[in-house]
């Protein structure tokens, strides 16, 4: 699998080499792919699996975009890590057990930022969930590459 993905990556890389270097380029193809995968199963999850409907736990009622959200994250949190680990960031010196831990802190990041975002565009601009979803990967996605990139996926001590 890894090595379809490189390859598919070193073909179109020549027609982004202008604008991107080799490991930038690489984030935001296997990042978009995943970011993509993860809205396809956000759409999914609030519209199938849960129909809109809120969770009602013991001890909390999760509201069925954030339960969407939170679901979808369970499902591209692994694939995520897979693909910065063995596509993006390879000239990681740092151990697998390091990266795993600091990817989950970064992405712990990006949860409570796309935590806020949603409530914001759902709940107080009233923007229909999917597109809230869509619109808070934006934001998020600059501070996830530059965290991945120095902290999680160090790849000198330079940096």
């Amino acid at each position: 699998m890894k090595k379809a993905i490189e390859n598919i990556l070193d073909f179109f890389y020549p027609f982004f080499s202008k604008i991107f270097d080799k490991t930038t380029f690489r984030y935001a193809a296997c990042g978009g792919a995943n970011t993509v995968f993860d809205l396809l199963l956000f759409f999914l999850i609030y519209n199938y699996a849960l129909q809109k409907q809120f969770i009602h736990l013991p001890f909390i009622t999760v509201s069925p975009h954030i339960g969407a959200f939170l679901l979808a994250f369970c499902v591209s949190f692994p694939t995520g890590f897979y693909l910065n680990k063995t596509i993006v960031f390879q000239e990681s010196y740092l151990r697998g057990r390091v990266q795993l831990f600091r990817y989950f802190l970064t992405v712990c990041l990006s949860l409570f930022l796309n935590y806020v975002f949603l409530k914001l565009f759902v709940e107080k601009l009233q923007i229909y969930p999917t597109v809230s979803k869509f619109l808070t990967t934006f934001f998020v996605v600059g501070v996830s590459f530059i965290s991945q990139k120095y902290f999680s996926f160090k790849s000198s001590s330079k940096q």
